[in-house]
């Protein structure tokens, strides 16, 4: 076991990052690489993960024992009974209102999956465009239900939005009767084992044919689980898109746009927006922003009131598939205008704070800032001037964090081998 590794694989917005870890936790590797055709194509998600695993050191690549994946939260994918795609998926920020009349005689106003910016509108979008017999998996599982070459299962936390509940343990009683009720995943905890990698899979990508694939779970929880917060710090996301997260003690009352996973033993609550970096991407293109961050003052207000969003609609800090995007007016001073954009996003943070606070969650004390924008110190001054608290930067991929759940089942079944190995020693 001491010369066991974990692999980890996080299906984020924009590409695909791997990690590995060694017993220690220690980060020993990490690439990425970005899609080619976007987050809607799952053939780019083959072929990122694909040549980011081929291109791990092979005195590496011949220790991993265990895999977990972790993707976009919502990101769902309708494929025929064996795993095909049966065409581009829906990505997590795509709202279908046009099924909210449908979702209220499913699931019940205020729950996690009653938001036209769930997976459940996604799901009735998908079924309405393809025939059946198919399944619907969201993009982790969909990855790793290729590593063991079984599309059966679906790891809880990605699986919320769909209609999964952790307290029930089940679906809602109202999926029983609908025909399309095998096209769901059988649910597996986060952590827990799916199976041995499908032994053609593991020739393809050059690895050993005993290799573990461990249930993972969402992007977001998956950077929360590189933090090691405490229990008085929140989690905020600064990615392509804007996540905030908190450990409590209890389950959140339930709210729409917001979820409670139970990661590594503990309730994990948050909510993700549809904004964040990928809108200063949008305004930006090609342009190094950490220059043009330099030329800001942190502690002056830059006078804009933009609302920065990717797109038409919101599912956190309020659900809104309405939502229109404030980007006008466009000062001559592309440093203003970042000014300002980045103020929007302080201000989303703000209001998404308030309302988990509300629902229930304990006031954060600090915040720990991961993902491209915990590196700007310009922004982290800013948000600290607006929330009133003080900020942390964490460096770690959200690849190292899932690595972390595929290392911990490693070492459980290391224990139970042991474990076993005593009692049989013992026995007269």
């Amino acid at each position: 076991m001491h010369d066991s590794l974990a692999l980890g694989i996080d299906l984020g917005t924009s590409g695909v990052r791997v990690a590995v870890l060694n017993q220690q936790r220690d980060l020993l590797y990490t690439d990425s690489n970005g899609y080619d055709r976007g987050l809607a194509d799952p053939d780019d998600w083959l072929r990122s993960c694909t040549q980011l695993i081929k291109a791990i050191p092979h005195e590496l690549r011949s220790q991993l024992k265990a895999v977990a994946v972790d993707g976009t939260s919502g990101t769902l994918v309708a494929c025929d009974p064996d795993g095909t795609p049966l065409g581009k998926a829906l990505p997590y920020n795509v709202a279908c209102p046009e099924q909210l009349e449908q979702m209220r005689e499913l699931v019940q106003a205020g729950q996690p999956a009653a938001s036209a910016s769930g997976s459940l509108a996604r799901a009735l979008r998908l079924l309405q465009q393809h025939s059946q017999p198919l399944i619907l998996r969201h993009q982790a599982d969909w990855i790793s239900g290729w590593l063991v070459g079984d599309w059966r299962f679906g790891e809880e936390g990605n699986n919320l939005r769909l209609g999964w509940s952790l307290s029930d343990q089940r679906w809602p009683h109202a999926f029983e009767q609908q025909t399309w009720r095998e096209a769901l995943p059988e649910i597996r905890p986060s952590g827990s084992r799916l199976g041995i990698m499908n032994t053609a899979r593991a020739k393809q990508l050059g690895l050993s044919e005993d290799i573990l694939v461990i249930a993972g779970t969402t992007d977001a929880n998956a950077a929360v689980l590189t933090a090691d917060a405490a229990d008085d710090e929140g989690i905020t996301v600064l990615g392509s898109t804007l996540v905030l997260k908190r450990f409590t003690s209890i389950p959140l009352r339930d709210g729409a746009g917001t979820s409670t996973h139970r990661v590594g033993g503990r309730w994990l609550a948050g909510g993700a927006s549809n904004s964040g970096g990928a809108v200063l991407r949008q305004c930006f293109p090609g342009i190094d922003l950490d220059e043009l961050s330099r030329q800001i003052d942190p502690d002056q207000q830059s006078g804009l009131k933009l609302l920065p969003l990717i797109g038409r609609g919101e599912r956190f800090p309020v659900d809104d598939p309405d939502l229109v995007p404030i980007l006008t007016p466009r000062p001559v001073s592309d440093a203003l205008y970042l000014h300002g954009l980045l103020e929007g996003l302080s201000q989303i943070e703000r209001q998404g704070w308030t309302k988990l606070t509300e629902l229930g969650a304990p006031a954060p004390k600090r915040l720990v800032t991961l993902g491209g924008g915990a590196r700007n110190p310009q922004w982290r001054r800013m948000r600290q001037r607006l929330l009133g608290v003080p900020i942390r930067s964490c460096y770690s991929p959200p690849a190292a964090g899932v690595a972390r759940l595929a290392l911990t089942a490693l070492q459980q079944q290391d224990d139970q081998i042991s474990c076993s190995r005593r009692e049989s020693v013992e026995l007269p």
